[in-house]
């Protein structure tokens, strides 16, 4: 074989990059606002002409396409590039959303009204800012909130201020290189019970449009000044919008520890907790303040192992009754109760198990028949009648909450996955998904709501005290009646995210024939769309939920398992459900001993069928 000819870029090292990355990069660097990711940019390009394997890679993938704007609007790690989170790509954003406003506004000669939101991550007060001075240059109304606070203020501000859009600034529990931008509807743009939540289809194509159009950043009108910094009055207005919850007489008799994991909602949350009567309350000092590198937990997610260690210390130390964990930007709630039988004495509920209890709570408060908060049929076409109260989840999430609906006559609705779907249910009156994300009080927050959610536990617990019990006293007294749910899941995460693919193509092609050493009975490609049949006639009528990409089976003793991948991270995801019924002489823990067996049982099946 001959040697090939030297061209003119082998010194440097020019023929490992592929022909289109150095174009891209130097065209991405010639629009780049922002002085450090642009030096960033320009040191990955001169480290990679001179051959760097790593700086290749790297700039290969920051350039190897566009960060994509979906119903999750955009997530991503803070970095130069176009497949990064940096101001080139958040700017282009908000042009984006604030041309389809006008577009959709343009018959009514409308003004877009646009509350924007952030959190203290890296970058987050400036992706605000340039959001705001977008939108003031476009002629909309832009109003800032005046400091970093949660995502459940913004979304209730959404609402209570009549915004055609809102804008969170936030990567919520991801790693601390990320973050991320939430896009809300309302206002004039969307009506009824999708009034003020997260965007679906076709709004988020709608919008990724008008980015797509964006030819330069350096195109983009962006104002100096003009847009409005809200005062704190918004605060206060929504601290008292959810202490119009029902308040126990026994919540100050709690002693109750909260974390609010390096983020911003620990002083919401003890503005809560006090105003619902809490006045034991201890906050792990190390986690309360908001700091963006996160430095006491490896991941700032509640539901990862570790991530309450200091919690459970500060509440070994107090002798508390209850541990409150908020993630980063405060819609997520973990919620922990003593276990003696638990290595460290105190057992995190599932996000499950607090759903159910939530669910129980709200089940009570209602009589058959009143009306929920749903408001009219939104742009889904869910023309359902709204007049009847809902409890909803996730079709990811235990199937509890159905029977807890179907033991009250009330009505049940199993939605895609995310809380943009489960949030504008006609009628909804409580909605919650696994992932420890719960909406307590949807007039309120049209979204998850780790504060509201808080307030909301702890009237449970002083509940549960004043009838002589406990909360696990009472997922016993929910387990006699219903049957014992217990569930579970299986995270694989991954580096290569084809890896995903592939598996999900097997489980379709090869789906497994047993689970737990149950025969398989029912199989669901999700992205054929799941039909829920009126089994009873109680829970409302059978109806449909779109197609997404997942899978379901079903075995003949009961347990369910969804498969399907990360909307937000590269990890797949599955979900197991098992159902142990208990005799009336059983001990609940017998049972609870039987459904743990089978949920490993199954875990094994289901990790061998994904194989990874």
């Amino acid at each position: 074989m001959s040697a090939r000819t030297p061209c003119p870029g082998d010194a440097l090292g020019l023929d490992r990059l592929a022909d289109w990355v150095l174009p891209r990069a130097l065209a991405w660097l010639a629009d780049d606002p922002d002085e450090a990711t642009a030096a960033e940019a320009t040191a990955l390009v001169h480290a990679a002409e001179q051959g760097d394997a790593d700086a290749i890679r790297e700039l290969t993938d920051r350039f190897s396409g566009t960060l994509q704007f979906g119903t999750a609007g955009l997530r991503g790690a803070i970095g130069a590039g176009s497949n990064r989170m940096n101001r080139a790509v958040v700017l282009r954003a908000a042009a984006g959303l604030v041309a389809f406003l006008r577009a959709e506004l343009a018959a009514t000669g409308g003004r877009p009204r646009v509350v924007i939101g952030y959190d203290a991550r890296h970058y987050s007060r400036v992706f605000a800012l340039d959001t705001a001075a977008v939108v003031t240059a476009a002629g909309g109304e832009a109003l800032l909130m005046p400091q970093e606070w949660p995502t459940p203020i913004l979304a209730f501000a959404v609402r209570h201020l009549g915004a055609d859009a809102g804008v969170m600034v936030t990567a919520s529990h991801n790693p601390a290189a990320d973050n991320g931008y939430k896009v809300y509807l309302g206002g004039r743009i969307v009506t009824g019970s999708g009034s003020g939540a997260q965007i679906v289809p076709p709004y988020d194509a709608a919008i990724a449009e008008r980015i797509a159009a964006v030819k330069q950043v350096a195109d983009i009108p962006r104002a100096e000044s003009g847009w409005r910094v809200l005062d704190d009055t918004i605060h206060a207005d929504y601290l008292a919008a959810i202490a119009r919850q029902p308040i126990e007489r026994g919540v100050g008799a709690l002693r109750v520890v909260t974390t609010a994991m390096h983020g911003v909602g620990g002083a919401t949350l003890t503005s809560a907790l006090v105003r619902a009567g809490v006045t034991d309350l201890h906050t792990v000092a190390a986690q309360a303040e908001p700091d963006a590198a996160f430095p006491t937990v490896a991941f700032p997610n509640p539901e990862e192992p570790g991530a309450m260690d200091l919690a459970f210390a500060l509440a070994r130390e107090v002798d508390a009754d209850l541990v409150l964990a908020v993630d980063p930007d405060a819609d997520r709630c973990a919620v922990a109760v003593p276990d003696g039988a638990a290595d460290c004495g105190w057992r995190r509920l599932s996000g499950d198990e607090v759903g159910s209890l939530l669910g129980e709570a709200a089940a009570q408060a209602l009589a058959p028949g009143e009306a929920g908060d749903g408001g009219d049929a939104d742009a889904s076409g869910d023309a359902e009648a709204a007049d009847v109260p809902v409890l909803a989840c996730s079709i990811v999430s235990s199937r509890h909450l159905a029977a807890i609906a179907r033991a009250h006559g009330l009505r049940h609705r199993a939605t895609l996955t995310g809380f943009k779907w489960i949030s504008r249910v006609p009628g909804l009156v409580l909605g919650y998904e696994e992932a420890l994300g719960y909406c307590v009080a949807p007039d309120v927050v049209r979204d998850k709501d780790g504060i509201s959610a808080s307030v909301a536990v702890v009237n449970l617990l002083a509940r549960a005290r004043a009838d002589g019990g406990s909360l696990t006293d009472v997922l016993d007294a929910l387990a006699r009646r219903d049957g014992l749910y217990l569930s579970a899941p299986v995270t694989v995460r991954v580096d290569d995210v084809s890896l995903i693919g592939d598996a999900m193509a097997r489980l379709r092609s090869q789906p497994p024939s047993s689970l737990g050493g149950s025969p398989v009975t029912r199989v669901i490609d999700l992205a054929d769309g799941l039909d829920v049949p009126d089994a009873d006639g109680v829970n409302g009528g059978a109806y449909r939920v779109p197609p997404t990409d997942g899978m379901w089976f079903e075995t003949l003793d009961a347990t369910r398992v969804v498969v399907r991948p990360s909307g937000t991270e590269p990890k797949l995801k599955a979900y197991l459900d098992v159902l142990v019924p208990i005799a009336d002489d059983e001990p609940v823990d017998g049972a609870r001993w039987r459904a743990r067996e089978r949920l490993a049982a199954v875990a094994a099946d289901v990790e061998a069928a994904i194989a990874i």
